[in-house]
Formats: structure tokens, sequence, C-alpha cells
């Protein structure tokens, strides 16, 4: 009869949501502390390769609010607070305390859905890119909240119909009578809302306080390969004053962005600064820095030799193919181009029988190499990325939203003097 009873009483304090709404709950904190412990330590996430979406996405200027607080950070003290509060909704704490618990919780419900919505709208519509380890996150603090309204509403309505407890007398207790007299569905509601101002408040501060338009930056330690410029691609004059190396992948998306503002940057430095091109694919068949392979950069390696064949074919068409290669084909959103597209590009543009005979030519292993070397003295911690540049022993890994922001990045973050 005695073991009968603790097993009523535990299925009646960890009902199956309570356990659910736990378990969601724990998997939101461990994927926001991780996130965090990564933003604080410069470490790699497992499955983000530098320069790809996730890592994009969590080193990107909306990851902190003002460039202090990161927002991952943030994220883990609101599941934590949910956590410890859903310990006090029990049948065996005070009506009181119970009341204030669900009250808690319904505010942090509607913060943290109001927070999902707003970064997955920045995922998808500002940055362009999506982190898996966000969405999951997102999509968990989603069903959490659904939950958490849901069975708010539930107990106030239901109560009447649990197990009463008793005391030693065998009288039921005041504290479980006045169980049913629970948050209602309109004040519910209120608490929900309240957490919704509180996720417009961060959204607020992100968009008030600009952020920062580098994401890393440092300085390498060791003597970086030379470059003969007059020998390599350039966007400008090889015999400017002031020449930055320019590190990207013809796959990666922020590298399309900072590739159209390049000549606008040239001509506010009226012909004395340049641009060296420097292919480092994000892909381990030719970059050993690359600790595993994802499918946005599988073909990378093979795109970047196509480029450089047509540069050594013939050199005055290398302009229209780059610019190609980069160009939206169609709709809102830019995608690499494909392996066959861009050899019948390169084909139609500089010959057929120049084309085979540049793909032979060893230079073209050999200054991939060299671009991939200047990659791999420029990580920091383990981690690297594209688009990076590089002035003297300088480097930053930008995301400037126009030619003014890269302008500011390259004479703040580079010390390039000004024009």
């Amino acid at each position: 009869m005695v073991a009968n009873k603790d097993s009523i009483l535990v299925q009646k304090s960890w009902p199956w949501w309570r356990l659910t709404m736990t378990g969601l709950n724990i998997i939101a904190l461990v994927l926001t502390m991780i996130m965090s412990w990564h933003y604080l330590t410069g470490g790699s996430m497992a499955g983000c390769v530098g320069g790809g979406p996730c890592e994009k996405v969590l080193n990107s200027q909306w990851s902190t609010i003002a460039g202090i607080l990161p927002v991952s950070g943030l994220a883990a003290g609101v599941y934590l607070a949910m956590l410890v509060a859903s310990f006090f909704i029990g049948p065996s704490s005070e009506a009181p305390l119970i009341n204030l618990a669900w009250s808690v919780m319904l505010i942090l419900a509607g913060s943290i859905a109001g927070s999902a919505i707003w970064f997955t709208i920045l995922q998808k519509w500002i940055i362009g890119d999506f982190c898996p380890y966000c969405m999951i996150t997102h999509i968990t603090g989603l069903l959490l909240t659904a939950l958490v309204f849901w069975r708010a509403i539930s107990e106030s309505d239901n109560h009447s119909n649990d197990i009463p407890l008793t005391n030693h007398s065998g009288v039921k207790s005041d504290s479980q009578s006045a169980q049913r007299h629970l948050i209602k569905p309109l004040p519910a509601m209120g608490r929900v809302l309240i957490g919704l101002v509180l996720a417009g408040i961060l959204v607020a501060c992100q968009v008030g306080f600009t952020p920062s338009v580098v994401y890393r930056n440092g300085e390498s330690q060791n003597n970086l390969p030379t470059i003969n410029y007059h020998a390599v691609p350039m966007v400008g004059s090889p015999d400017a004053p002031y020449v930055v190396t320019l590190l990207f992948d013809y796959q990666c998306s922020h590298c399309q962005k900072i590739h159209f503002m390049l000549d606008e940057v040239i001509r506010r430095y009226h012909g004395e600064l340049a641009f060296v091109l420097c292919p480092a694919p994000l892909n381990t068949q030719c970059n050993p820095y690359i600790p595993r392979d994802v499918d946005e950069f599988k073909n990378s390696c093979k795109l970047a030799m196509i480029s450089l064949a047509v540069w050594m074919a013939k050199r005055e068409e290398f302009p229209a193919f780059e610019n190609w290669m980069f160009t939206f084909e169609s709709g809102d959103n830019w995608h690499p181009r494909s392996l066959d597209s861009a050899m019948a590009k390169a084909v139609e543009l500089v010959g057929k029988a120049k084309f085979n005979a540049a793909w032979s030519d060893p230079w073209i292993g050999q200054y991939l190499q060299t671009c991939i070397q200047i990659y791999g003295q420029t990580i920091q911690n383990g981690k690297s990325g594209v688009p990076k540049l590089i002035f003297g022993s300088h480097w930053v890994i930008p995301e400037p939203n126009n030619a003014d922001d890269l302008v500011m990045i390259m004479q703040k973050s580079l010390a390039v003097p000004k024009p």
C-alpha cells in the first residue's frame, strides 16, 4: 500500500508533460552553454568550418549585444532560470510559490519565443546563413514555450481532477485546495506578452547599438609567403603603394558580397590601393588546414583551379570570369556556380585549346598552395575563415555592409593609411 501511494505521488509530481518540459529545457540550456563556451574560448564548434554558414552566424556581428554580451550567454541564463522555476510547480510546493513559478516561466517563455523569431529572421534575411546549433535551440525554445503556455492554462482548468494529498490526520491540506486557483488564460497571455516585450528590448538594443563590422582579427607571428604582384591575379594596379591580400572561396556567400565592394574602395583610394586575389578553398582536397569537409564547399578546390586557369590563359578575360562567378544567376539569393557551368564559361572566354594548356600549367597548383599557406599561417586558436584581408602581418575577417565599412575596417584593423 505504501509503495503504491509513493508511485502515485511520483506520477503526480512528474507527469509526462513535466518530464518533456524539463528535457526540452535541458537540451536548450546545454546548446546555449556550448555556444557561450565557443564565444569565450574561441574554440571550434563540431561541424563548423571557418567561413561556413555555421561559423558565420556564431561569429557574426549579431551574436552579441553592443559587441560585449554574447547572446548565447544571455539565452543560457534564461533557460537556467526556466529550469529552476520548473522545480517549484509540483504538488509539494505551496500555492503562492507555484503561482509565482508559473508566472516566471510564462514571462521567460514569451522572451524565448520572441527571441527565436528575431534570430530566425536575422539568419534568413540579414546574415543569409543558418546555424544548425542555433536553429535546434530556437525550435526547442518554441516547443517549450507552447508546452509551458498550454500547461499553465490546463493546470488552472483541470486541477480539481487531480488526486489530492492528505496530511497525517487524513484531512486535505489547505495548500492543495488553494492550488485550484492558478493562472487563468488571459493573465497567462499577459505574462507571455511581457516576455515578448523583453525580447523586443533585446532587438532594440541590437539594432540601436551599431554592431561591429569585424568579427575576428589578429596578427600573424610567422613570415607570410611573398607574392610577386605582377604575376598573380589582382584587382587594381600591382604598382599601387598599398596592396591588401584577399583570401576567399568561390562558394562563400560573404566572399561574394565583399567582391563587389573592391572597385569602389580602390576608387576612393584614387588607385593607390590594390587587392591580391588569393583563393583559399575551404575543402580538405587541397587545403590541409580545414579539419573537416562540409557540402557547401565540396567544389571549392576545382572552382579555384578553373579561375586560375582562366587567368593563365587570357588575363584580360579574368575580370569578366571573376564577376560572372559572383553574379546573381536568378532570384534574390546568390548561389555558387556549378563545376560544369564554370568550366563551360571558362572555355567560352578563353577558348578550349588555351584553357587546356593553362590547366596543365604547374603554376596553378603552386599559387594555390601559396594562398593556402597564407591561410594556414593566419589561423588563430585553431580557427580561421574567409573572406580574410591581410596587410603586412595584420589580418581581419570583416563583415562589411558596404564600401564605407570596408574602408573603415582596413584603416582601423589593418592600419592601411588613409588616402
